[in-house]
């Protein structure tokens, strides 16, 4: 792959971004003409524009990005090449906001950069934050136009999506604890469900699942540099052993060995395929 210079991108930045909420709409996105099946929404900027929603009381988004310059890459071990992404974070798909942070390489409970496994990833999440109804805060990843999470994505050569689901949606059994591997980058695919088999955590190969595969090029964990990525969907039951506190204030702080077994595998995962290519 040929270099290429991110500086223009990247010039703004700040070395960590601090984690934020209310950086603004998505600046000159388009936003979709109809929602996904059950969305209220029809994409974030949408979202963000409904003056019945107050951001930090319905909603939060947070980020973290790393400035990174041309003349130093070779230099820096903690460049990394990936975005992850929880698109319905919080209240809305339970539980990965926490696995985020975590696989980014940051403690969820006090984000603590101290990864010992790997370098920082960029990060990027939009959360539901009431008490109820947070799913009537969903929008659809193939119609995610949040400015900064188009950013990130741009700017990345991989992007790793973390998504929540039930296991009738991914035609499992009752109560299957489970993860569906989908997204249009199948190598990526391939060190995931490779690891998480290693880890004795169930994975399923769901590239080709009607609803859940992640590979339509609009979803935007597919908006990278390469113009693909992974997409991770968990059913609730693994969710629910990653925490023995299962509530908004009570998940940072209560996570299991489940948590951290896949969080540890998921970021093996990223090394492998950021090992094999070549810094831009």
């Amino acid at each position: 792959m040929s270099r290429f210079s991110r500086r223009a991108f990247l010039a703004t930045t700040a070395v960590a971004s601090p984690v934020l909420l209310g950086f603004g709409s998505a600046a000159g996105a388009s936003a979709k003409t109809s929602a996904g099946a059950s969305d209220t929404y029809p994409s974030n900027s949408a979202l963000y524009a409904d003056p019945s929603l107050v951001e930090g009381k319905d909603y939060g988004r947070r980020y973290r990005r790393h400035a990174r310059f041309d003349d130093d890459l070779a230099a820096r071990s903690d460049y990394a090449a990936t975005t992850i992404l929880a698109p319905h974070g919080g209240g809305i798909e339970v539980g990965t906001s926490e696995l985020c942070l975590a696989i980014a390489g940051y403690h969820p409970a006090d984000l603590t950069p101290a990864p010992a496994d790997g370098p920082l990833h960029d990060y990027w999440m939009f959360e539901g934050l009431r008490a109820a109804d947070n799913g009537d805060l969903h929008v659809t990843s193939a119609h995610c136009d949040d400015g900064v999470a188009r950013a990130l994505c741009a700017g990345s050569l991989n992007a790793l999506s973390l998504h929540g689901c039930t296991p009738s949606q991914a035609g499992l059994e009752d109560k299957a604890k489970a993860v569906l591997v989908g997204g249009r980058n199948a190598a990526l695919r391939q060190h995931l469900l490779a690891e998480y088999k290693a880890a004795g955590i169930r994975a399923v190969d769901a590239s080709d699942h009607a609803s859940l595969g992640g590979v339509q090029p609009d979803n935007i964990v597919n908006r990278t540099l390469l113009g693909m990525g992974a997409q991770l969907e968990m059913t609730t039951a693994l969710r629910t052993a990653m925490f023995t506190v299962n509530t908004r204030a009570g998940r940072r702080t209560s996570t299991t060995q489940e948590f951290w077994d896949f969080t540890g595998a998921t970021r093996a995962a990223l090394r492998r395929l950021e090992a094999g290519q070549a810094m831009p």
